[in-house]
């Protein structure tokens, strides 16, 4: 029987950084992921400074393995089949990742123990211990294993049923040489293409020598038409090549207004996309997975072995002041649909709302600073 103070189900980056954090702090850790690493993740993979300031990311260090960093200097955006805006910045304002790189390099520096690969097939209380596949004990438990956390699911939370998720199909490939001369997208500038009706949104990112296409959607319903029809569309216009792979790979998140899942229970927290945090407008994970990790961390540090529900309750007050109370219904969600087209298509064609709210404000939440590790 293995045997640990804090089991961490998930190896992703909130996983990765709660480790971190919870080792340096001289906590007994053990993670459980059910792949070993490197693994493929779906996801567009760009990360903000404030996650590299959160993470304190040494961007030489990171270079040096040959992985991918590529500086995003502005973005494309508008509305598919429609006009678009290019907004440009001085500095970089993101970072271009590969996640089979990036969550590797992060579990890595953890220097966490890791148990063998499995997935968390039970788990179960005995005596005031969580008790892992029949083999290991732990103290507490952090779910981080994403949308379908086991964890997650063993606090209650209604896996693809009551839970209104946005789901999104993704594909990342190596262009050829051939690919690479067709392909007009530019590496330093993303782009973000929304769906008129305001439920989603596309994108094309270049990141050197790869190319990341994708579509993700709060409706759905015929998801796979709304890529197939996306990626058409790109290839007419020669954003991508017109070879490029129709394998897409799915996958599914909650955003944080929507998400019923609980943050505490009894001796187990949930973090990243095992709590529902991705940004409401962006459907960005990478950033609140990241600083839900810290809080959490934080919260076990300070509960000093104390692990009750009671104890842990201030990580429910963090995750709340950092990110807001939830809010099951949003403004846009009260608006006539047509009203939804009509602003998409004329604010979406403007510079300063394309600047000030949905580059500044929606992907890159420069009015909140980092959070310190």
């Amino acid at each position: 029987m293995q045997r640990c103070e804090v089991l961490i189900v998930g190896g992703g980056p909130s996983g990765s950084t709660a480790a971190w954090k919870l080792r340096r702090a001289g906590v007994d850790v053990l993670l459980l992921d059910r792949k070993a690493f490197p693994r493929d993740k779906v996801c567009a993979d760009w990360v903000t400074p404030a996650v590299m300031t959160t993470l304190e990311l040494d961007q030489d260090d990171y270079r040096a393995g040959g992985r991918t960093l590529q500086p995003i200097t502005g973005f494309r955006t508008g509305v598919i089949g429609g006009s678009e805006v290019e907004t440009h910045y001085r500095e970089p304002v993101s970072f271009g990742i590969r996640r089979c790189e990036f969550d590797t390099y992060l579990l890595h520096r953890s220097g966490v123990s890791l148990a063998t690969p499995a997935p968390l097939k039970s788990l179960e209380r005995r005596d005031g211990l969580w008790v892992a596949n029949g083999e290991i004990e732990a103290r507490i438990v952090l779910g981080a294993g994403g949308h379908f956390c086991p964890v997650a699911r063993q606090l209650g939370a209604q896996l693809g049923q009551s839970e209104q998720i946005v789901a999104a199909q993704e594909i990342e490939f190596a262009l050829s040489p051939e690919q690479a001369e067709e392909t007009l997208a530019e590496p330093e500038v993303p782009e973000l293409y929304f769906c008129d009706d305001l439920k989603g949104y596309g994108w094309v990112f270049r990141k050197g020598g790869y190319l990341n296409v994708g579509l993700g959607r709060e409706d759905n319903h015929r998801l796979a038409e709304h890529v197939h029809a996306f990626a058409q569309w790109l290839k007419s216009r020669g954003r991508v090549p017109r070879s490029m792979p129709d394998k897409f790979a799915g996958h599914a998140y909650l955003l944080y207004n929507h998400a019923p899942r609980p943050f505490v229970a009894e001796a187990a927290l949930l973090i990243g996309d095992a709590a529902g945090l991705a940004y409401p407008q962006s459907g960005e994970g990478i950033r609140p997975a990241v600083e839900s990790a810290i809080l959490a961390a934080d919260t076990i540090i300070a509960a000093k072995g104390d692990y009750s529900a009671a104890a842990l309750a201030p990580y429910d007050l963090r995750m709340q002041e950092r990110f807001g109370a939830r809010q099951s219904v949003s403004f846009t969600d009260r608006l006539p649909e047509g009203l939804k087209r009509f602003l998409a298509t004329r604010l979406l064609a403007t510079e300063w709302f394309t600047r000030k709210v949905v580059i500044d404000s929606w992907f890159l939440h420069t009015s909140q600073p980092a959070l310190s590790a």
